[in-house]
């Protein structure tokens, strides 16, 4: 089996009507050269048997990254993921995100040596992120304005993006005003960058933990490049049950402590403890038992 070209991560958690959008959406993609990791936090039998179900459907490699349900814990199985990835290079979205056809292109098009790539999203509503079906995503016309318009996206400015091609989404990019920052719904960078910073913060809930990584990146020199008008995703709608109070303040200082102390390693990341000159990809630690990968 020849090396990919980039791993797709993503998480998911008992939403398998949204895996499978998501899923459609790469079966989708301008090029088939990469693979996907499934860093599912837990979930069911339901999620299992879909994974299994599209496998020989789809045009790549899919592995299901798995771990059991002890809390909101997407951190551990992103960092579980990315230590099992085979690419040098890793491009991360959510399981509730439809990437447009040349998502993976672009951000294979857009990286640079010692930077990651900052994207956004397109947020639907809920009775249209039902609609979508598997015929308007391998079509694509999922991401034509005047689809969605028809099937009750609301008016927005953001909405640009959707028209926004070649030189006008580039310029768009460069006049943002958003500041470019590791997005966990659409981000990408080089493998040994995410290594060197010793990936997500474990300690991390819902709120930030995303954003706290892209922190650590910058304080290493690392630093990001807007995409957001050029690698488009559409997110579909959910509840967040997970969102806690006491978790988001934890986060915050955490984050307040990478800010001050300009740190660019966790010692509650891949590998557990400080830095010790830096850790192989071939040698990384998974965590704890009953962690697969398939």
């Amino acid at each position: 089996m020849s090396e990919p070209v980039a791993s797709i991560v993503f998480t998911t958690y008992n939403q398998p009507a949204w895996l499978e959008k998501t899923l459609l959406g790469f079966a989708a993609q301008d090029r088939r050269d990469f693979e996907v990791l499934v860093a599912d936090d837990g979930s069911g039998a339901d999620t299992a048997a879909l994974i299994e179900s599209l496998r020989s459907r789809l045009p790549f490699a899919l592995r299901h990254v798995w771990h059991e349900d002890r809390g909101f814990r997407k951190s551990r199985i992103l960092n579980a993921a990315i230590a099992a990835s085979r690419a040098d290079y890793l491009i991360f979205t959510d399981g509730d995100c439809i990437p447009r056809r040349d998502f993976v292109s672009m951000h294979l098009r857009l990286r640079r040596p010692g930077r990651y790539l900052s994207g956004g999203y397109l947020k639907l509503p809920m009775e249209l992120s039902r609609r979508i079906s598997g015929d308007d995503i391998a079509s694509n016309r999922c991401f034509e304005l005047a689809w969605l318009r028809a099937h009750g996206l609301p008016t927005a400015a953001r909405n640009v993006k959707l028209l926004a091609q070649g030189a006008s989404a580039a310029l768009l990019d460069r006049i943002v005003t958003a500041s470019p920052t590791w997005n966990g719904h659409n981000a990408s960078g080089w493998k040994r960058d995410l290594v060197a910073a010793n990936g997500f913060d474990e300690r991390m809930g819902y709120g930030g933990q995303d954003r706290e990584l892209g922190e650590r990146l910058g304080n290493a020199g690392v630093r990001g490049i807007r995409v957001r008008h050029r690698a488009i995703a559409l997110h579909l709608d959910h509840a967040r049950g997970y969102r806690n109070g006491e978790a988001l303040r934890r986060n915050f200082a955490i984050r307040a402590r990478t800010r001050i102390a300009k740190a660019t390693w966790t010692e509650h990341g891949i590998v557990k403890g400080p830095a010790h000159g830096g850790a192989s990809p071939a040698g990384l630690a998974l965590g704890e038992g009953g962690q697969r990968a398939t």
